[in-house]
């Protein structure tokens, strides 16, 4: 008898037998003993020896112990790569996770012990359940390693996961089919990645997102925004209409908990004299516009001095997308909505109408770019404190904006706005920061030319790296209203800048502890300030802001 023949037949005799003890085993069943991962006595999850051509800058944790990130750097063609590494996974561990994936998919729907405040619990208890029945033994780390991929999926953004874990990515760029992804890290600026999509995964995962945000997306109907559930902003493109590489997605992501304004003052966006100045304008309920160009920090600058609104005063806030979140108990949230089916849509316009109906103190507007902006300052100038942004990259610019095509606010409108702040995305010392450029305040129409008058309260000096601060119109009108001397005007803006030192040093960076002591500082100013002072280092001088003593 040949050797090749019996070879084969031993080999076809051998898969025989290993189906044969399966099948035996699936009877039988099997136990799995659920233990919390340990790695000393399990081992490592992940391994990874370190990319080809590239030297290894940066290696961190984004799941652990599941999943890092490896940042490289190839010297010859000085660029970065983005690499993200998972648990691997042998054919069978691929064939048995696509088996648990539908079976705990339904499992979990009717699950009636379901646990919505611990899912990992219940998946966890589920693919014990599995296992055991399909008879197969699994030891901790392939249970873990299982458990990851099946988490990633129901509870997280599937492939896209580790990536949207990252806190130092800012943005995420899939532009088509087979397409690596880019990203935009805080540190190494755009970088591609090693995380691409077929096309049918990609036009799932472009659904998928668009699904669980409460939109709609269709051939017929192929691009939409959308606020993600973890706050993320997401722009989607299905299929290839509009998109010619295939479905696309652009994902802006938001920290869960927003800077506040000691955060911003850290990160010189703004100094301590520009922000005492805004928390006094904004008690004063003076109106503010932020501009700037994308990705210029202007929505979190905007949600970061609403900390500064008075603590019972009525705030309605209004967006296309939700990106605000207020510590603040009477606050009003709506969010415009595409009609389905039957019904109209529900635009920005249609929600400021209604706004002035609930007769807000605030009114917060996430972005002006039409008809909403002539309500927004009718509303200005029946009295009402307004905030809002819109792109522009210098004061003229937004001035230009309001006064034409399509947004058409008459220039005696414009007048009811108080102070423009105007952010930059720009280079310092070779590292990528944003500014607030300036900050100007509308002074109204000049008599002799009919043009819209405005004067620069602050000023940012890019040699120098600082703000250059001048006199203000903003703050002698609050100072006439409140009937103050000089005197007390310069001594509140010394109080609230060393309320700001005193949070920055102490890296308040938890919205619900700054608003706390905003709120403390209007209630009981001295006791705040006699605190902060006692606390702050006394070498520590603060010197009065510059409006001259």
């Amino acid at each position: 008898m040949p050797a090749d023949f019996l070879a084969d037949f031993e080999r076809q005799f051998e898969t025989l037998r290993e189906r044969a003890e399966r099948v035996v085993d699936v009877v039988r069943g099997s136990t799995v003993e659920l233990v919390e991962y340990d790695p000393a006595a399990h081992g490592p999850l992940v391994e990874f020896d370190g990319l080809d051509g590239y030297e290894e800058v940066d290696r961190y944790w984004v799941h652990a112990p599941y999943a890092f990130v490896y940042v490289g750097h190839d010297a010859d063609n000085d660029e970065y790569r983005y690499h993200v590494v998972e648990p691997g996974l042998d054919d069978f561990e691929r064939d048995l996770l696509e088996t648990l994936y539908d079976d705990i998919r339904d499992a979990l729907i009717y699950d009636a012990e379901y646990e919505p405040d611990d899912p990992e619990a219940v998946l966890k208890r589920q693919m014990k359940r599995l296992i055991e029945e399909y008879g197969i033994d699994v030891d901790p780390n392939a249970f873990y390693r299982l458990f990851y991929y099946l988490h990633r999926t129901f509870e997280g953004f599937e492939k896209l996961d580790p990536v949207m874990r990252d806190p130092h990515i800012e943005d995420i760029s899939c532009d088509g089919y087979e397409v690596p992804l880019f990203v935009y890290h805080d540190q190494y600026t755009d970088v591609e990645t090693n995380v691409s999509y077929e096309q049918e995964e990609l036009d799932g995962f472009v659904v998928r997102l668009a699904q669980q945000s409460g939109r709609h997306i269709s051939i017929g109907d192929p691009v939409t925004e959308t606020t993600l559930p973890d706050g993320s902003r997401a722009e989607l493109a299905l299929g290839e209409e509009v998109t010619p590489r295939g479905s696309a997605f652009t994902i802006r992501k938001y920290s869960e908990d927003p800077f506040t304004p000691a955060t911003l003052v850290d990160y010189n966006t703004f100094d301590l004299d520009q922000m005492a100045y805004l928390w006094l304008a904004i008690e004063s309920n003076k109106s503010l516009l932020f501009a700037g160009g994308t990705a210029s920090g202007k929505t979190t600058s905007m949600n970061a001095i609403s900390m500064f609104v008075p603590p019972r005063s009525k705030v309605l806030t209004i967006e296309d997308t939700r990106e605000l979140t207020l510590f603040h108990e009477n606050w009003l949230s709506s969010v415009t909505r595409e009609s389905i089916g039957e019904g109209e849509d529900i635009t920005m316009y249609d929600l400021l109408r209604s706004a002035l109906r609930h007769r807000p103190e605030y009114i917060i507007v996430g972005e002006v770019r039409g008809d909403e902006a002539m309500t927004l300052f009718q509303a200005m100038n029946t009295g009402h404190t307004t905030y809002s942004t819109m792109h522009a990259d210098s004061v003229q610019t937004v001035i230009n904006r309001l006064e034409n095509e399509p947004i058409n606010v008459p220039r005696a409108m414009i007048q009811s706005l108080d102070v423009l702040c105007v952010q930059t995305l720009t280079h310092v010392g070779g590292e990528r920061v944003r500014r607030n450029r300036v900050i100007a305040e509308i002074e109204g129409i000049d008599q002799r030319t009919g043009d819209l008058d405005y004067s620069t309260a602050f000023e940012w000096n890019p040699g120098n790296d600082d703000f250059e601060q001048r006199d203000s119109v903003v703050l002698d009108e609050i100072r006439d209203e409140r009937g103050w001397s000089r005197g007390e005007l310069l001594r509140e803006l010394r109080n609230r800048k060393r309320v700001l030192q005193y949070l920055t040093q102490k890296d308040v960076t938890d919205y619900r502890q700054f608003t706390a002591v905003v709120n403390e500082y209007y209630a009981n100013p001295e006791r705040v300030v006699e605190r902060v002072r006692s606390e702050l280092e006394e070498d520590v001088v603060v010197n009065a802001p510059g409006v001259g003593e």
